[in-house]
């Protein structure tokens, strides 16, 4: 495989938001489309809001917390399949089951899409992501509903501050602070945190604006958070 291969996690929150973001999608295609000629495409996609509706019905009806995560699992699956048809022929035409089926069609299209690829404890697609960015031993950008790691959510803090560069150590030990919640917001999961450190992963966080995805892969200056060192 001659081309570099870059793992994007797409967060679900950026596909379906409330309803189908049909806009950003069409232009996160045209910005992969651009990069062919460089890059090929590993698209782990998230549950978002579909995956968070499923896991709140089943703990108000006191499901254990494996049947909970397997319908997060669920979700992403259903909208990793919906993100296939958006690309057509330019990716895989099935679900990859394993990571070995991810390098498999890799070799035959320029983007591969799947969600969560298996159970694992405390973990979300961006755990599956980080694990597929250290197999392939490539770079990873985690694409998520804010525009890159802040010192608090700035959803609920309007003076959290923002923060452009972060070692992996530091990352993982703030992931770590927080306690794992099938479907929750952060913007990296804790697993992720721990497998782009062990592997040393060059990881980018960013927001739904496709020019810093496109300056990442061009190697220009980009607006988000650059966790590496």
């Amino acid at each position: 495989m001659n081309k570099r291969v870059m793992v994007i996690s797409l967060g679900g929150s950026l596909i379906v938001p409330d309803k189908v973001d049909f806009n950003f999608l069409k232009k996160f295609k045209n910005v992969l489309r651009k990069n062919y000629g460089g890059w090929k495409f590993v698209v782990v996609c998230g549950g978002g809001s579909i995956a968070r509706k499923y896991i709140e019905a089943l703990k108000e009806e006191k499901a254990n917390s494996i049947d909970i995560s397997m319908a997060g699992i669920r979700a992403t699956r259903i909208n990793a399949l919906f993100v296939i048809q958006l690309f057509g022929k330019e990716a895989n035409g099935n679900l990859p089951k394993d990571m070995k089926d991810v390098g498999d069609y890799l070799r035959k299209n320029n983007v591969v899409v799947c969600g969560a690829l298996r159970y694992a404890r405390n973990e979300t697609s961006d755990g599956t992501a980080a694990k597929l960015a250290g197999y392939f031993k490539s770079e990873f950008v985690n694409m998520t509903n804010v525009r890159g790691l802040y010192s608090q959510d700035p959803r609920k803090h309007k003076n959290s501050l923002f923060i452009r560069q972060i070692s992996w150590e530091k990352f993982e030990k703030k992931a770590r602070s927080m306690k794992f919640a099938a479907g929750q917001h952060f913007v990296l999961d804790q697993e992720a945190s721990s497998a782009i450190r062990k592997n040393k992963i060059k990881t980018y966080i960013i927001g739904k604006d496709m020019k810093q995805l496109d300056n990442i892969l061009k190697g220009r200056d980009f607006t988000g958070t650059l966790i590496w060192g």
